[in-house]
Formats: structure tokens, sequence, C-alpha cells
């Protein structure tokens, strides 16, 4: 796992160096830059950070050359295959130097090009230099699923690619500035869909997405999409001949993903997908299984679902023979948060960040690789809105005149809670604003935080103005439109594949993750085994039922075995934490100085009444907006870490601090 860069025909090769410096939580074991300069003048130029996992020795140096020179590589991934890949190569001819999958990656575009990123099993995001045409040329591609990052810059004739933004900010001329489109979809969703990120002129290569650049000219383009059957046309196939293989390709998935000449475990939740993947771990290996649960303490738990309760897993772990470590935490939030924003680059304002980078920095102490269970929500309709779908059908059965006079009254009535009752009447709330609407816009609504109406609000008429024309559903509503003739759940499904899996939960995944150096594996998102899912499950084997289904059944009924009805009886629980008391409590001052008038007036986006109204009804508890407020203090950080350049003091590896 690393961290990779390069430019074309921008700066000198010490903009590379400084790059590199950038990204070192990335890639702490070691580091390197190469560079080649044409007789024109043109230059090409790589850099690389590593973290070392596969052949810890030297030989794993990057960027790393072809037997010849005219091939060069900047890698970041694991490819899971690779032995099976080498073998072909070196029947081939090919010599190798290493036992590293980025020889293999470099050796196999050079005798296939971009049909190698097919032949991939694993997590990737790279770029070759090819000296071997008549112009240098820049290969760059991102895994299917796009587990691992990779943005980039266009000016002209000039190109640059990186990990993370923060790396590119370090180039000549590249200066931080909020891009307005991609704010108004932050706003809408707490984070920002690809292709676009909050900073002007910085974009992310799409999942599935390759890019060439050559000769001054950048051609993007897509080299994998995950196959939808069209409605109605699954295989006959029963529940108990689908069992076998599913357990089968799925046990394959976590064994290949195992591979690691460092110490791997796993995150271990208490919920379904963690506790597949640990236990299909426990019966791959004879050594117990390293597992680490994060939690809170209790006085934060108490009428919260969205945080786990630790004794769950802990049985779980016990019942599979499993190493288990319990992390407590209770962090210093108001320093910790400014520097995961720094992490991210993207502002995000999902508190998950908060649990995903402490479990990371606890698990570093003793482990380098974690395998996760994200994907299994979105391979299986594992997440409440996807439920809200079939609960709307029922719901718009109703005579009109029960619902909008009697029903959605009657909720929007019902007071914000911070205790037992506040996810069940926000979910209430949610369906009361959405269910009537026709079943896409429902499903975009309830994946939306403040609608248009709110963010219009909130805005100053400038921005209004600016934003009139602005559609931030419009790259899920092309998703949709690509996957139209398929069952509705799996339009569903795709589309949070496309933004929300890729832009939320794979991000901070990975951004978190690699703020403490720990490479995360994902299982699910093994590309081969997701198209074999949604090949042959059908939308009615993995939300099953009628009235209040249930959803990931058929893994539900797959793995009854290894999860135990403790775990299945466990209702869902997010990577949360206490947000609200968070916000009544060490962040009450952070918010009074970063969301007063005088601060939201400087900044210029939102009109600073409106912006304290919302804290003030929150706190009167007429109104939730607690992901709402969370919202803003986390673009108020973003932009003092950023645009106000905070964030030179935070280019440390935090869990070397912390």
């Amino acid at each position: 796992m690393c961290g990779i860069c390069g430019t074309a025909n921008w700066g000198e090769l010490v903009d590379v160096e400084s790059m590199n410096v950038r990204q070192r939580h990335r890639g702490p074991d070691d580091s390197g830059v190469w560079q080649h300069v044409s007789p024109d003048g043109s230059r090409f130029a790589l850099g690389s950070t590593r973290l070392s996992i596969i052949d810890l020795s030297r030989a794993g140096h990057m960027p790393m050359s072809n037997e010849d020179g005219t091939v060069w590589i900047a890698y970041n991934g694991e490819i899971y295959n690779a032995g099976e890949l080498r073998s072909g190569l070196e029947a081939r001819g090919h010599c190798f130097r290493s036992r590293t999958d980025t020889e293999v990656v470099l050796h196999l575009y050079e005798d296939e090009g971009s049909d190698c990123l097919n032949k991939l099993n694993g997590m990737f995001a790279f770029c070759v230099c090819d000296l071997r045409g008549s112009f240098p040329r820049f290969f760059i591609a991102r895994d299917h699923f796009g587990i691992k990052p990779l943005y980039y810059v266009h000016r002209g004739r000039r190109f640059a690619f990186a990990s993370e933004v923060k790396a590119l900010l370090r180039l000549p001329g590249m200066e931080a500035s909020l891009e307005t489109e991609a704010l108004h979809q932050y706003l809408t969703f707490l984070w920002v869909p690809g292709p676009e990120t909050m900073f002007r002129e910085v974009f992310k290569l799409l999942p599935g997405h390759c890019a060439v650049f050559e000769d001054g000219e950048l051609k993007v383009s897509e080299y994998w999409d995950l196959k939808l059957n069209a409605r109605g046309s699954f295989r006959q196939r029963s529940e108990r001949e689908l069992i076998p293989e599913l357990r089968e390709r799925f046990f394959a998935s976590v064994r290949r993903q195992m591979v690691s000449d460092v110490p791997i475990g796993a995150f271990l939740s208490g919920g379904i997908d963690s506790t597949a993947i640990v236990g299909a771990m426990a019966q791959s290996t004879s050594i117990p299984v390293r597992t680490y649960t994060i939690t809170f303490p209790s006085k934060h738990r108490v009428g919260f679902k969205t945080l786990d309760d630790p004794q769950v897993a802990r049985r779980s772990a016990a019942r599979m023979g499993c190493e288990h470590h319990e992390i407590v935490v209770e962090p210093d939030v108001v320093e910790l948060l400014p520097k995961l924003i720094w992490h991210m680059d993207d502002p995000t304002a999902d508190p998950a960040i908060v649990t995903a980078y402490l479990v990371s920095r606890e698990a570093r102490k003793s482990t380098t690789v974690l395998l996760s269970g994200v994907g299994g929500d979105e391979l299986f309709a594992g997440y409440r809105k996807h439920v809200a779908y079939y609960l709307a059908r029922h719901y718009r059965a109703l005579p009109s005149l029960l619902r909008r006079g009697v029903v959605e009254p009657l909720i929007g009535r019902l007071p914000a809670s911070r205790g037992r009752l506040r996810d069940a009447v926000r979910f209430a709330k949610k369906m009361a604003r959405s269910a009537s609407l026709e079943p896409r816009d429902s499903f975009l609504m309830n994946c939306t935080y403040l609608d248009e109406f709110q963010k219009a609000y909130l805005y100053t008429t400038e921005m209004r103005e600016n934003l009139a024309q602005s559609d931030p559903l419009r790259y899920h509503n092309r998703h949709f439109d690509r996957v139209q003739n398929a069952d509705f759940l799996d339009q569903m499904l795709y589309s949070d594949i496309k933004t929300f899996m890729v832009s939320l939960n794979l991000n901070y995944a990975d951004k978190m993750s690699m703020a403490s150096s720990v490479e995360v594996r994902v299982p699910f998102l093994d590309w081969q085994f997701a198209e074999w899912v949604f090949a042959n499950i059908p939308p009615g084997l993995r939300l099953h039922g009628y009235i209040y289904p249930s959803t990931k059944y058929i893994f539900r009924q797959a793995f009854k075995d290894v999860l135990g009805e403790e775990v299945l009886r466990q209702p869902k629980a997010g990577f949360g934490a206490p947000v609200d008391e968070w916000l009544h409590g060490d962040l009450q001052e952070m918010v009074n100085d970063l969301l007063s008038e005088s601060h939201i007036r400087r900044s210029g986006y939102f009109d600073p009444k409106a912006v304290g109204q919302m804290v003030q009804e929150y706190r009167d508890g007429k109104h939730n907006w607690s992901m709402q407020i969370w919202q803003l203090l986390t673009l108020e950080l973003w932009r003092q870490v950023f645009l106000e350049h905070g964030y030179a003091s935070m280019a440390v590896p935090i869990h070397a601090t912390s």
C-alpha cells in the first residue's frame, strides 16, 4: 500500500519530492522519485511512498521499471491473483527482481496495455510512464470499485496526479479554491460525489476508469462496469442451490485477501458483514484471528443503536477463537477533528471518520493489514433506505387524505429526540417527506440531508443565484438511467455503489486507515464475486419478505453457522459516534466560534441568521439538526485548513503524535 504521485511538464523533480512528503503517512517504509526529460524539454516524473506488505526488501522500491527501463510504474494497492499472473508472465520470458505485485502489474501492462486491467483481482491505483512510443505517455487507472483513490489536474500540456489532493497542492501555481457546484452537492449528501471534488480543477478518476495523457491530450475511458440483469431475467435457481456456491465464492474471496508478509487482522463490529469475514478467516487459518472493536464509554451508548454493543463482538470473537482487542475511546475531538479533515481532503461530514481513524490507530500497534465489511450492504441490500422503498409502496396504497391529512402532520409534529427514540423519529420524518413520491425520487430524498428549500434558505442571495441551475442529483440520476431496465432494488444498489459507497465509505476507509499507515482490504468487493452476486441472486433473495423485508436474506441464510443467533438478531448498527454529546459538550465552544455570525459572514456562502437559527433550534430541542450542524462545522474547518492555509502544520502522521 502506498502513496503515489506524478507530473507531466509541471515543476521540477523537487516538487515531486515535496508531493511525496505530503503523503508520507501512506507509505512510511520507503520513498522514491524518478524523472524522464525528453530532447524537446518535456518532463515526466513519478513519485512513491511505500507501506511494505508483500516483499519487505528493497527490491520493492518504487518507482519501478521493466528490464530495459522503457516502462516505469508508481503503484498503490494489492493484487490478490498476482502469483497466478506472475507464472504466466515468467512463461513468456519476463524476469522478476522482486516478489511484489507491483512488478506483476508492470510487466502485465508492458505486454497487454490497458487490457491488463480486467485480469487484475484486487484494489489499485497506478500510473505507468510508457517511453516506447513517439511521445512519453502516462497511463493511469483505478480499480473496478474505486477502493483506492486517484486525483488529477489537467492544464493544457501540464498534468499531475496523486493519491491525495493535498499532494497536488504542493505544485507550483496550484491554489486551493472552493468549487461551488461541489459545495451544493456536499450540503445535499454530507460528501461530494465523483468525479468532482471540493477543490476547483481537481478531479477524481472514477472507479473502473483509466486515462491516457500523451502529447498534451487527456483521454479518459471506462474499462469496466457492473452488469445488471434486466428485470425478471434471472435464471431460475433455488435458494438451496445458490447457498453453497455463495459460501464457496465468499470464502475464496476472503482467503485471497489474507495473503501478507506482515500481521493481518479484521474489524469486528458485531454486525453481519464483519462477523462473516472473521468467521471465514478463522476457518482458513490455524492461527487466532486478530480482531478489533471500537466503542465509546457506556454513557454514550445508552439509547443509540448506531453505536454498537461491544459485548456482541466480544462474544463472537470468543466463539471463533480470536485474539480480540476491544478499544474503548473518549477522544479529544476538538483537537482531533481538524487533523482528520486534513487527511480526508474533501470535507466529509460523517462522524464515522473519527471512529475509523481511532480503530485504525490502535490496531496499528499490532497489525498492518485489516479486513473490512465495506460493500456488504451494497451487494446484499443492507440499508434501511432499501427497506424504505418497500414500506413506501404500502404507504402509497393508503388514501391520500389519510396520508396527507393525518399521518404526515402527526409525524411532522414529533419532537426532536436525543435519546432512545432519536433514530426512529428521524426515520419516520424522512419517510413522511419521501414515501408519497415516485420510487426514484423517494430513494434519492432518503439519501439527502438538506433539501433544495433548506439549502436555499441557508445560502446568501449571491450563492442562491449562482446555484439556481445546479442539479446536485445529476450523477445519481445518470447512474439510475444507465440501469433503468433492471429491478428497482438493483437500481438502488447500483446507484449506491457508484456514489455513496465510493465517495463516502471507501474514501474514509482509505484515508483514515492510511492516516495510521494501515492497509484496509474489502473482500465483498472482489469484482468477480460481486459480478456473480448480481448475475445470479435475484432481488427477492437479497431483500426478502413483504410487510417489512429482511435485509441480506440469502447471506444470512448462507452463513447462519458462522454468524450465530445473537448476530443474526442484532439490529443493524453503523460505524457511529456520539455526535449529540459532542455538539452539546466538547464541541459547543467550537460551534459558537466557527458558526458565529462573523465567521459565517467572512466565508460568504451562508446567511448568518439562518445558520444561527438552525443552531438555536437544535439546542432548544425543536429540531434534530445534529448532522447538518456537524456538516457546517466540518465545512468551516475544511475552509480554515485548506483555503486559509492552515494545513502545513498537519503534515505529520497523526498516529505518531496522538
